[in-house]
């Protein structure tokens, strides 16, 4: 396989969620409890959200990554030792360092290849992907792991019931393999750092203690209005690099974080709704892992089948934001 003739397809996909299921029911019980109030009504017309899963304690993003590694590789028709290249996105890693990504190579067994986390927050996997990608393009890989991993409930504020009730944990993941065939068509990726007081974790280690707010903070109006601008820019220019329409389009797997943002880009870019692969009505925001868990849910449901035109796009804090356009 020639350089010019080398390209990345996606060859198994796998998806984990945390056993503890809270639905919006168990979410305004929570919040009563401290003095909240909100309902199953407000979650659903706002975001589209019905359920999210949290992981017990001392169950880390590493945990979460190597189930659904492990998925992935099953459906590859890989073994561990066989991957050159883990990425792991994530924006909640199990320490400050090292990377979850190393962890779980070693959880997997697979130790040699080089392995790394990468922080896009919620475009994560979008980001981590075009990586993989670019590096089996250029012939420094061959058959990547690719996982998208969170574990948000660790790092929510239950004092804030407009951001509490819209995230989850859970972890995605694809094997990424060298082809002769085009797979990944085109991606591309941006970012605008003055944006980034609208959507943060303000807060650091320093000195042994926690500087700054640990907590999740959102301005949920700012970062709707920036994400549907944004979304149908990035698909719109990745089709043109892939020389493709939005009549070549069989799937759109947007970041799952609301049904209006996700609706809003459907309807931009003149898909039909059923095209629209839609999770976040039970997984939630699951940040960086909403994407890989969303592509594995339409690959195992029968949704998205092999030959089919998808576009994978990313949206998150940074403000950062990206898409893929692939044949799967």
């Amino acid at each position: 396989m020639n350089a010019a003739s080398r390209y990345a397809r996606i060859t198994g996909t796998g998806s984990f969620l945390p056993p503890r299921r809270l639905t919006n029911a168990d979410m305004v019980s929570l919040l009563a409890e401290r003095g909240l109030e909100t309902s199953d009504e407000w979650i659903v017309e706002r975001t589209g959200i019905r359920a999210r899963h949290f992981v017990e304690d001392g169950v880390n993003a590493s945990d979460l990554a190597l189930q659904a590694a492990r998925q992935a590789l099953q459906a590859a028709g890989r073994e561990a030792s066989e991957i050159d290249l883990i990425i792991v996105a994530t924006s909640t890693p199990d320490m400050v360092f090292p990377s979850t990504a190393t962890i779980l190579q070693h959880k997997l067994g697979a130790a040699g290849c080089p392995a790394f986390d990468l922080q896009a927050v919620c475009s994560g996997f979008v980001y981590a992907l075009s990586v993989a990608d670019s590096m089996i393009r250029a012939g420094t890989a061959s058959k990547a792991l690719v996982v998208g991993a969170e574990v948000f409930s660790r790092i929510l504020d239950f004092k804030d019931r407009t951001t509490c009730v819209l995230f989850g944990d859970g972890a995605g993941a694809v094997v990424l393999e060298a082809s002769d065939t085009p797979g990944i068509l085109a991606t591309e990726l941006h970012a605008d750092g003055s944006h980034v007081g609208i959507l943060c974790v303000p807060g650091t280690v320093a000195g042994g203690q926690v500087l700054g707010d640990p907590l999740l903070k959102m301005d949920g109006q700012a970062v709707f209005k920036l994400a549907v601008g944004v979304l149908e820019g990035v698909a719109r220019s990745v089709l043109a690099k892939a020389g493709r329409t939005e009549a070549d389009v069989d799937w759109l797997i947007p970041h799952q974080a609301n049904i209006r943002i996700m609706q809003s880009t459907a309807r931009k870019l003149k898909l039909d709704p059923s095209r629209l692969v839609v999770t976040v009505d039970q997984h939630g925001n699951t940040s960086a892992a909403s994407v890989p868990l969303a592509l594995d849910h339409a690959v195992r449901s029968g949704q998205v089948r092999r030959g089919d035109t998808v576009m994978l796009e990313g949206v998150g804090g940074g403000f950062t934001w990206g898409a893929v356009l692939l044949d799967y």
